[in-house]
């Protein structure tokens, strides 16, 4: 019972002041009225680009964007309000209020609309069509700047590329170089003829051999069986073909010798020969891959980095952005009949705390 008579009284103590509840509304319907009309009007133009994937990426991963990559185009954000691009604009549109953050602030909101590769550009004037103008040359601004970006990496691309194509051609240029000039100057043919004539010559001293030692050996027999006037002779012709194998073994040795001499000099060439055509051949093969390089990083011009594309330029707003009259009406209203009841409730229980007090004091009295 105390409950539901506390409540008709407070119900009862709102009712008998209910004018001033009014008039706290009205007068907070008026203000804010007031001060909206006398508010100057808003208007705001929106400009929306699409970033696309690189030209490059598979269809299939560029459909299935990550949460980490739709977090990372927030980048694109600051590369729309950059303060340079916000300042351009304020000298091309005559914009005035301030410095240029307070009026950044003020004028331009840039987002990426949340799980979607669109970017929002909204740009707030007083003139309808100077912020759809705003809006739409930020938005154009912005792909220019991401454009000559991207052409920018590919250029220092490019002339990374070039630089070690030139490089790799050099290098080419000197290992042919070295490999010709081995060629000319130690020559491998002409040795190789060299030692084969020699081997020639070796082997008919070899075949002269046998014959003089066959020489000598049949007249070893004849001496045997010669006469003493006969002996004389034959040991003259013993010793004469004994000379003449001496002198021909003595030519083997020589032979032997010179030829040990151009096989080594032969093997040293044919090391040299080897080692400038393995060298020419590795900067064939580099030169090879850096132009392969090159070819795919001139194919790919352009398309390495996102792309930004105007898909709604925006148009000139009918309605002002703020001030918002109803909203507006409508929050003074809450706010006007919210505080005098606040107000009204916390009277109320003061005056009961106040009149328990009294009657706490009565009774012990």
């Amino acid at each position: 019972m105390g409950e539901s008579f506390d409540t008709f009284r407070y119900i009862g103590y709102l009712r008998a002041r209910w004018r001033w509840i009014a008039l706290s509304a009205a007068v907070a319907v008026g203000l804010a009225l007031a001060i909206s009309l006398a508010m100057t009007n808003q208007y705001t133009a929106t400009a929306r680009l699409l970033i696309e994937p690189p030209a490059g990426t598979d269809l299939r991963s560029a459909m299935a964007v990550s949460p980490i990559y739709l977090e990372s185009l927030k980048t694109y954000e600051q590369l729309a309000a950059s303060d340079s691009q916000f300042q351009k604009a304020v000298q091309k549109f005559g914009l005035t209020g301030g410095s240029i953050e307070g009026l950044k602030r003020r004028v331009l909101k840039v987002q990426v609309v949340r799980n979607t590769r669109v970017m929002e550009i909204a740009a707030t004037l007083p003139d309808p069509a100077k912020a759809q103008a705003l809006a739409q040359f930020l938005a154009e601004s912005t792909v220019e700047l991401n454009r000559s970006s991207v052409a920018e990496s590919d250029r220092d691309l490019m002339a990374g590329f070039t630089a070690q194509e030139k490089d790799a051609r050099d290098r080419l240029t000197q290992a042919e170089t070295d490999w010709t000039h081995t060629v000319a100057t130690e020559p491998v043919e002409a040795l190789q003829a060299v030692i084969e004539q020699a081997a020639d010559g070796r082997g008919k001293i070899e075949q002269q051999i046998q014959s003089v030692e066959l020489e000598i050996a049949d007249v070893g027999e004849r001496l045997k069986q010669a006469q003493a006037g006969e002996q004389a002779e034959l040991r003259r012709e013993e010793s004469n073909a004994r000379t003449r194998l001496t002198e021909m073994r003595r030519q083997v040795q020589e032979f032997d010798r010179q030829n040990a001499e151009r096989e080594k000099l032969l093997a040293m060439r044919q090391a040299h020969r080897d080692k400038f055509e393995a060298d020419r051949k590795a900067a064939q093969g580099a030169l090879a891959a850096v132009e392969a390089k090159l070819r795919e990083a001139r194919g790919e011009s352009g398309y390495r980095g996102e792309r930004l594309k105007i898909i709604d330029p925006g148009i000139v707003p009918q309605r002002p952005s703020s001030p918002n009259i109803p909203l507006n009406v409508v929050g003074a209203l809450l706010a006007g009949l919210v505080l005098p009841i606040l107000y009204l409730t916390l009277e109320m229980s003061f005056q009961e705390q106040r009149a328990a007090s009294r009657r706490s004091a009565l009774r012990a009295g």
